[in-house]
């Protein structure tokens, strides 16, 4: 196994939609080790393949510690409600933004044995499998978030501050006095 260079925002490999995975050989299954480790290594809750500069469908997401996924061609089937959180990618370093996503996601992939699998993540799972998805049709989440700076992602994460007020705050700025 090996740790991979993820490539940054402006590279044009990020941008591009990705060809779906034929068959599942000794070869994928090495990148998908490979990605998985990266991912440790960065501290990500994700990593899609194109981040990594291969244009196929896989992604490998872990929100839970222990608990790895790796989805080969995966499809959202089914989205629900919705959540506005803080969101950031091994692929725009240092930058922030609030997304909206759904609360709920199902999607239907297939597993490193070859084997179509179903899941129904939601809170961060939700928010991993559709941002990590996204990086598969060459989307990245600066392209529809709200940009924040490092001190609003500090209060929203750790004093648990509403991300709607953080929001509020960009979009409209403090009344006047």
């Amino acid at each position: 196994m090996a740790v991979l260079n993820i490539i940054k925002v402006g590279d044009p490999a990020l941008r591009k939609i990705s060809r779906p995975i034929d068959k599942i050989t000794d070869r994928i299954k090495l990148l998908a080790a490979d990605m998985i480790e990266t991912m440790h290594e960065a501290e990500g809750a994700g990593l899609a393949a194109p981040q990594v500069g291969v244009l196929r469908r896989m992604v490998v997401i872990e929100t839970e510690e222990e608990l790895t996924y790796v989805m080969i061609n995966p499809e959202i089937t089914e989205r629900s409600g919705r959540q506005r959180n803080v969101e950031g990618c091994l692929s725009v370093p240092g930058e922030w933004g609030i997304t909206d996503r759904p609360e709920t996601v199902t999607v239907r992939y297939t597993n490193l044995d070859g084997e179509e699998q179903t899941l129904t993540g939601s809170e961060l799972l939700a928010r991993a499998i559709c941002h990590e998805l996204d990086h598969l049709d060459g989307k990245l989440y600066i392209d529809d978030a709200i940009m924040i700076d490092e001190d609003d992602v500090k209060e929203i994460m750790y004093e648990d501050l509403d991300p709607q007020e953080i929001v509020d705050y960009v979009e409209g700025g403090e009344d006047e006095q």
